[in-house]
């Protein structure tokens, strides 16, 4: 079994920051891309950004470089900073990954629970 233990979502005024947190544990044996996808009431949940098992960060259009996503493979732990906050941006963020649970399973892929975050004055 594989825990994501998400951190770090909150009420924030705009142009604030947050920083997410994304700590996994348990059967992992490695972590290939880890990511964080946002999903706002009434909308389609959507990719926000992802960071290869390389540390090659990917983003959506719409982050427009407020946003860095990175990790810490030791810690198997994964972050993503939020700056200049707008209200648009609030949502619930879930954290993602692809892992091999040992050298000769396939590779699967895990949801965090989600954390809020709500950008409001």
């Amino acid at each position: 079994q594989v825990q994501l233990v998400e951190s770090g979502g909150g009420l924030v005024q705009p142009g604030g920051s947050l920083r997410l947190s994304c700590a996994a544990s348990g059967s992992i044996f490695r972590i290939e891309t880890m990511g964080w996808h946002r999903q706002a009431p009434g909308k389609q949940r959507e990719l926000v950004a992802h960071i290869t098992s390389g540390g090659t960060p990917n983003y959506a259009d719409f982050v427009e470089g407020r946003f860095a996503v990175s990790r810490d493979n030791a810690k198997n732990t994964f972050y993503l900073q939020m700056n200049s906050l707008k209200p648009e941006d609030t949502a619930v963020y879930y954290c993602h990954l692809y892992y091999y649970g040992s050298p000769y399973s396939v590779l699967r892929d895990y949801w965090g629970q989600g954390t809020q975050v709500t950008v409001s004055s």
